[in-house]
């Protein structure tokens, strides 16, 4: 089947269910999602909103869910779903007959049956004329969204990802990079690719099994007292009320809760498209050994994510972290359903947050961005502290000679506490160097072997604490401003 017939075949089926045949603006979406064009892109083609397209390409996949008796057809599976139609099981007729498999319907016919069936016809228009997809969303865990600034090359990267079916994605950086920001606005743009969509903070430390069965509860929305395998929805009608959260009907999946562990987990990721977050990854590592190492009775968590980057469905699960699991770095490539986005901090758009404190002298503000690497947090502070005690005067605040950190200490701290004691020693090292160091010369105070020093170097990477420079065709590291001057002040 090729995009044309594919065409044909649903205008008919749209003249069959709808009396109506398919406007341009449906067949344009039609052949979008047949080519896999993103929806900005049709938009642009046809001069319409984005959002405009997307709200007729939702009703175009109810009509079709509903046409076809499928559970379920999205952009993201319309041609899938149409070439698993075999051939020998779709014919149509020039008399505007269709056949699929053992149904036939005529257009004309089903045409007049829907005129004659006014009730008919409006149970069917509220079936497709909901302005937004029906995305069940559990946010309980997420922070409330602070401002979000200009990320529009890494929005466009995560959302490519998970359009490719990325299984598996980590956001890196330090607290307060806008990790949890990036995150939020990115489900705003995306979240009708998907039915499901939880989001979980691992700040607490939850064992695995408590938070598989979280997961489960929400995605089958059943409580271990229900019976064990209550019926399916089809066609987005439920067949047996369900208890609703946060004011959703939400529709049973399969397979059951009791069938629980990774093993359930894994299994509803396949039966339906479920994103899940889950956030401060870096509570379940522990302190005071390289990066990425688990506590005591966490190391199964290694296990959890290796299985749902290597199995076969069309879910996806973000993890937000200070620290990279030491697992992902081998599961990660270009052509692999696992990837890694180390969150840098903002440009010239973090002068937004000096305007919103109302600092003077712009064109001071480059160089405060600069010293603070546009972390938007760390930003937000000192603007502040300008604020208060310099009267909005940014040259005044950088006319002293040291950094000065303030409530960016207690922040620092968290991050620095974990470092183990070889960490310590190379980060001490690195921050009485002015210039961008060369590993390959060991001072002989660190008394740390050339393996032990790149174990170190990798870890100090994963924390995202050490950045990298070119100089004569050889890597050099060195430490952020903000680093040294916490680490100097520590001796």
């Amino acid at each position: 089947m090729d995009v044309e017939e594919a065409l044909e075949f649903v205008d008919h089926l749209a003249l069959t269910t709808t009396g109506k045949h398919l406007d341009s603006l449906q067949k344009a979406i039609l052949r979008g999602a047949w080519d896999n064009q993103k929806y900005k892109e049709i938009a642009q083609h046809h001069n319409r909103s984005e959002k405009y397209v997307k709200e007729v390409g939702f009703k175009l996949w109810k009509l079709l869910s509903i046409a076809l008796g499928e559970e379920q057809v999205s952009k993201a599976n319309f041609r899938a779903k149409l070439e698993n139609l075999r051939v020998g099981n779709i014919s149509l007729f020039g008399n505007g007959c269709i056949h699929i498999g053992n149904i036939s319907a005529d257009s004309s016919q089903s045409s007049k049956k829907l005129q004659s069936e006014p009730q008919e016809k409006k149970k069917f228009n509220e079936k497709t004329s909901n302005s937004e997809p029906k995305v069940h969303l559990d946010l309980a865990d997420a922070p409330e969204p602070n401002l979000f600034y200009n990320r529009t090359s890494e929005l466009t990267t995560l959302e490519n990802w998970i359009l490719g079916r990325t299984r598996l994605i980590t956001i890196l950086g330090l607290s307060g990079i806008g990790k949890t920001a990036l995150t939020l606005q990115l489900i705003s743009q995306i979240q009708h690719e998907f039915d499901y969509i939880i989001w979980r903070s691992l700040r607490n430390s939850p064992p695995l099994a408590s938070l598989q069965t979280d997961l489960i509860k929400f995605l089958s929305q059943q409580q271990e007292t229900n019976p064990p395998n209550p019926p399916l929805s089809r066609g987005g009608e439920e067949i047996q009320p369900l208890s609703p959260r946060r004011g959703e009907e939400i529709q049973p999946l399969s397979p059951p809760l009791s069938k629980g562990g990774l093993g359930g987990v894994i299994n509803y990721l396949r039966s339906h498209r479920c994103l899940i977050i889950l956030d401060d990854l870096q509570t379940i590592f522990s302190s005071g050994q390289l990066a990425g190492n688990y506590q005591p009775g966490y190391e199964n968590y290694g296990t959890f994510f290796k299985q749902i980057a290597e199995s076969s469905h069309n879910s996806c699960l973000i993890l937000l972290s200070w620290e990279k699991p030491r697992e992902i770095a081998a599961l990660e490539g270009e052509n692999r359903p696992c990837k890694s986005l180390q969150l840098n901090g903002l440009g010239p758009e973090a002068q937004e947050i000096f305007r919103e404190k109302g600092l003077a002298e712009p064109e001071k503000w480059s160089e405060l961005i600069d010293l603070y690497r546009g972390n938007p947090l760390w930003l937000n502070i000192i603007a502040t502290l300008i604020q208060d005690l310099f009267g909005g005067s940014v040259s005044e605040f950088l006319s002293y000679d040291t950094l000065f950190l303030g409530d960016l200490e207690s922040l620092l701290h968290q991050q620095c506490d974990r470092l183990t004691a070889s960490e310590q020693q190379v980060i001490s090292w690195l921050a009485s160097t002015p210039e961008p160091a060369d590993i390959s010369k060991i001072p002989e105070n660190l008394q740390l072997s050339r393996a032990e020093l790149l174990n170190v170097m990798q870890s100090l990477g994963r924390r995202s604490l050490v950045e990298t420079v070119q100089q004569n065709g050889r890597s050099h590291f060195t430490i952020v401003p903000v680093i040294r001057e916490y680490i100097t002040n520590k001796k």
